[in-house]
């Protein structure tokens, strides 16, 4: 049974998409009797399915080479178009993750959206996420990434779009979906540039032709930095980070995928290509200097935020840069785990959040306080979350980043120093956040806050035991080092960072002894953090103004060049109408004449050219 799933495994992103599917007549209204509540049913049974397959199937990969298949699909003119699968324990593994949360994200949004008449659109759009998030880890190849990865677009935009009778929520939708393009145009340029250097876009292949490419280092680095280009704005890095931003306005059951599986899309794409972007060096440290300016810009920018939903934006913004300096520096088995630990830990944060977003007037964590006494669970698993997200032992993140700053400790020491440092700011904000939302005393939008029901306990819960025993799990999977082996000085560095982070933001925001809202000494900084160092505006005087004037260059040209010749000609044409009408007489000789003249006028301009060149010599 195991070895028939293992084979048919390449099926399960049809489970969703099929869901997604039958969920379609809800959405519209075709289907009334029954309310849309069953759209939400059928896809919770396809995604369990999809789920209980993959989970088999990964019991019967492991300690397995990885096996693929190929589905041919087009072959013309020398291209051929053949969609390869890579069936192994990382992808398997991969898979169950993905249909796991999105299975207790849909059981989430049963409670969450109880009241919401976007109910069956909304659970047809995750299972259009779900679908291709398993199909793009399962696909083995570069073109077909790329077309997927732009599915994952279109799924963000309608997402975040739910809501489109609100001018915020149309107007985040449009600000994610324009953002991600800018990568995803650059992405398209190297996919296709990539073809004629290397003559394929399987990864396998891609990284065997690697080994021993040749190529010139200036058209390599070009191509290099577009492939880069795609997974940055998927896992919104600088400049490309403010769609994540802006994707919060989409409701929280579909932020628990995005903020756990959907931003780590791109650093799948960027592990995959690892081989080709090290042909580069430039390359390779863009990636790091790119991970490096976001991982420690992001975990500033959230330590100043004031929205329970934008808090969380930024630090999976910060934490996907670890994930790019991971990658840049060749650590790719540090960099999956940190996808996989930061997954886990980053849905639970949302879920815990998610019931405040739900049944609070408001999401300013200012205006929050004292729900420790009524929110009990919501706080236990925010407080998991923390210490899952964070380099303190025994949780998943500790070894993650260990593994990281380990590989990184003679090589790039300097870096480690940004491991450390983004880890204690880490801690730092998500402490704060804590204890802005359940510490102190209850205020006047907080006072009345209970627990929210099962539908959405119920998920949080499950993910909850997950993360405490996330490394008994890896360890039963013999991905854990042990303690023999360990760095005992950045183990040590970590552990402390952890500690200093979160017991300086514990003194701040859950003692008594510093007066809130706290405020740095200098404005000038405090407005340079709490308004993302300016990225906004910047976009604002650069891109968003250039494109504005050069599209009222282009409306110019268009009402006086293009619609002038064309008003010209129909003036012209009425006007001769006009005066031909009065020059008519009723005779017939006189219209053939005209006609003749008309022919003769035309023959004489058409055989211009050949009226200075004797006849006999024309004929000969």
């Amino acid at each position: 049974m195991a070895q028939f799933l293992l084979e048919t495994v390449w099926l399960v992103p049809l489970y969703p998409l099929i869901g997604g599917l039958l969920a379609i007549p809800w959405s519209p209204g075709i289907i009334r009797k029954t309310g849309p509540r069953p759209a939400g049913y059928v896809n919770l049974i396809m995604t369990f399915f999809a789920l209980l397959h993959s989970a088999i199937a990964l019991q019967a990969t492991w300690n397995r080479p990885p096996q693929e298949q190929f589905f041919p699909w087009l072959s013309t003119a020398g291209l051929d178009l053949t969609i390869a699968i890579e069936i192994s324990s990382i992808t398997v593994g991969a898979m169950v993750v993905i249909t796991g949360l999105n299975f207790l994200a849909q059981i989430f949004a049963v409670g969450y959206m109880e009241m919401d008449w976007g109910w069956g659109r909304f659970y047809s759009l995750l299972g259009l996420f779900e679908a291709g998030l398993c199909a793009l880890v399962l696909c083995n190849n570069l073109f077909f990434s790329y077309v997927i990865l732009e599915i994952l677009t279109l799924g963000t935009y309608l997402l975040v779009g739910l809501w489109f009778s609100q001018p915020l929520v149309v107007t985040g939708a449009r600000d994610a979906f324009l953002t991600k393009r800018v990568g995803d145009l650059f992405l398209l340029m190297g996919v296709l540039a990539l073809w004629p250097l290397a003559g394929t876009w399987d990864f396998p292949a891609l990284a065997q032709w690697a080994q021993t490419a040749n190529v010139d280092p200036t058209v390599i680095t070009l191509v290099g930095l577009a492939l880069v280009a795609g997974p940055m704005g998927k896992c919104a890095q600088f400049p490309l980070h403010l769609w994540l931003d802006e994707a919060m306005e989409g409701p929280v059951p579909s932020t628990i995928l995005r903020n756990s599986v959907v931003v780590a899309s791109g650093a799948w794409i960027l592990i995959k290509l690892q081989p080709v972007l090290t042909l580069s060096p430039i390359v390779s440290s863009f990636i790091v200097g790119i991970g490096a300016v976001t991982a420690i810009a992001g975990s500033l920018i959230a330590i100043a935020q004031i929205d329970v939903k934008r808090c969380l934006s930024y630090s999976v913004s910060a934490y996907m840069g670890l994930v790019f300096i991971a990658v840049g520096a060749g650590q790719d088995e540090a960099a999956l785990l940190l996808v996989l630990t930061h997954a886990l830990s980053s849905a639970l944060l949302v879920m815990s959040t998610g019931g405040i977003v739900w049944n609070s007037v408001t999401q300013d964590v200012t205006q929050l306080g004292g729900l420790w006494s009524r929110r009990p669970i919501s706080g236990l698993s925010f407080i998991v979350g923390i210490l899952g997200l964070i380099g303190l032992p025994p949780l998943g993140s500790f070894w993650a980043l260990l593994k990281l700053a380990d590989g990184l400790w003679f090589n790039h020491p300097w870096l480690v120093g940004i491991v450390i440092a983004v880890n204690a700011l880490t801690g730092f904000s998500l402490v704060r956040e804590f204890g802005l939302i359940f510490g102190g005393k209850a205020k006047q939008m907080s006072e009345r806050s209970p627990e929210v029901h099962w539908p959405m306990i119920l998920p949080m819960m499950i993910l909850f035991g997950f993360v405490l025993h996330l490394p008994l799990v890896l360890q039963s999977l013999s991905l854990l080092p042990s303690w023999a082996t360990l760095n005992k000085d950045v183990a040590l560095l970590l552990i402390w960072s952890s500690i200093f982070g979160c017991s300086i933001s514990a003194v701040i925001y859950l003692g008594n002894i510093i007066p809130k809202p706290v405020r740095l000494p200098f404005k000038g900084l405090q407005d340079l953090i709490a308004y993302d160092f300016y990225t906004p505006n910047l976009y604002r005087i650069t891109i968003i103004f250039g494109v504005a004037q050069l599209s009222k260059f282009a409306d110019m040209i268009d009402r006086f060049v293009v619609d002038g010749i064309v008003n010209f000609v129909g003036l012209f044409s009425l006007l001769g109408g006009e005066g031909l009408k009065y020059s008519t007489s009723g005779q017939t000789q006189f219209y053939a004449f005209t006609v003749l003249l008309g022919v003769g006028l035309l023959g004489a301009w058409v055989t211009w050219p050949f009226w200075g060149i004797p006849f006999l010599e024309l004929i000969y």
